[in-house]
């Protein structure tokens, strides 16, 4: 199969980019700064032939997540380079005759909080967060290519675990300290995956044509953050007993804190639907993979 991937140069899609061409797909990266097949999302600017040739379109484009959660700058660049760059991928593939597969990068921020609800692909869409927001709007600019009849994926990313990426990067960091605890009442569900089991689940997605819409891309068993909080301590035989009140967390990740004390019990249901195996299903399995550079 031929792929066109969109953010080939990050840290998930230089995974995912190496895996593929492993597997014996062939890919095509698109830059927005250098190599043979650069691209302008914002001045609309994309080599129509390059989508007309692929079997499979896939973007997970868009600026660091991690940034000044109170800055404007860092708000309006993360929503609209997401929407942006989906949108433009869209509508190229609705003009297609092709049209090709699009593997949609978003977030399970999706959902919002559910509290201790398991949260499948057939959930709802909850509260007015900054993030939730910003996921509504990267799902509804797939739109055109989903009104084109292409198989359309939203693959609804959890945080990755690696130690090579945030969160686990500075996680460690900070448990390593002495400094690490729950967060808030530690209750609420963290749902996460292994570095591995993204790329297999986003390259599975990709090779199954009758996999298509929302797609959870997390491990099967979520942790609450206090079993995270302990299990990472325990493996890094560190004690976690400097817990981060939620009032001082909400002054602290200004947009993100939501995010942070919110509880999305996520189930990849379509994944295990589909006949997905996990080779990390649970948090200790995440964290010593994602420790040990694995993936």
């Amino acid at each position: 199969m031929q792929f066109l991937v969109a953010g080939a140069s990050g840290f998930l899609g230089s995974h995912l980019t190496s895996d593929l061409r492993a597997a014996g797909h062939e890919v095509v990266a698109l830059s927005r700064s250098a190599g043979p097949h650069t691209w302008d999302p914002y001045g609309g600017r994309l080599d129509r032939a390059l989508v007309e040739d692929a079997d499979v379109v896939v973007n997970l484009a868009g600026s660091p997540t991690v940034g000044n959660p109170h800055s404007r700058r860092w708000a309006r660049n993360l929503r609209t380079s997401r929407v942006t760059t989906t949108r433009v991928l869209a509508e190229a593939i609705a003009a297609s005759d092709r049209k090709p597969a699009f593997l949609a990068g978003n977030a399970i921020a999706w959902y919002g909080d559910h509290g201790d609800e398991p949260v499948t692909e057939s959930s709802d869409s909850r509260g007015d967060t900054f993030l939730t927001g910003v996921t509504r709007d990267w799902q509804a600019a797939t739109q055109p290519a989903v009104e084109a009849g292409a198989r359309v994926c939203v693959l609804r990313t959890v945080p990755v675990m690696d130690r090579g990426s945030a969160p686990l990067k500075q996680l460690l960091l900070l448990f390593k300290a002495g400094l690490g605890g729950r967060v808030g009442s530690g209750r609420q569900y963290m749902p996460m995956v292994s570095l591995r089991d993204w790329v297999a689940a986003a390259r599975f997605v990709a090779e199954h044509g009758d996999l298509a819409g929302p797609v959870n891309l997390c491990c099967v068993d979520p942790p609450t953050n206090a079993r995270f909080t302990e299990e990472l301590a325990r493996l890094l035989r560190r004690p976690a007993v400097v817990p981060v009140p939620a009032i001082v967390l909400r002054q602290a990740a200004g947009k993100l804190a939501p995010e942070l004390l919110g509880s999305i019990r996520a189930v990849p249901q379509a994944l295990l639907d589909a006949g997905f195996r996990f080779a990390d299903p649970d948090v200790e399995s995440v964290l010593l993979t994602g420790m040990g550079g694995a993936g």
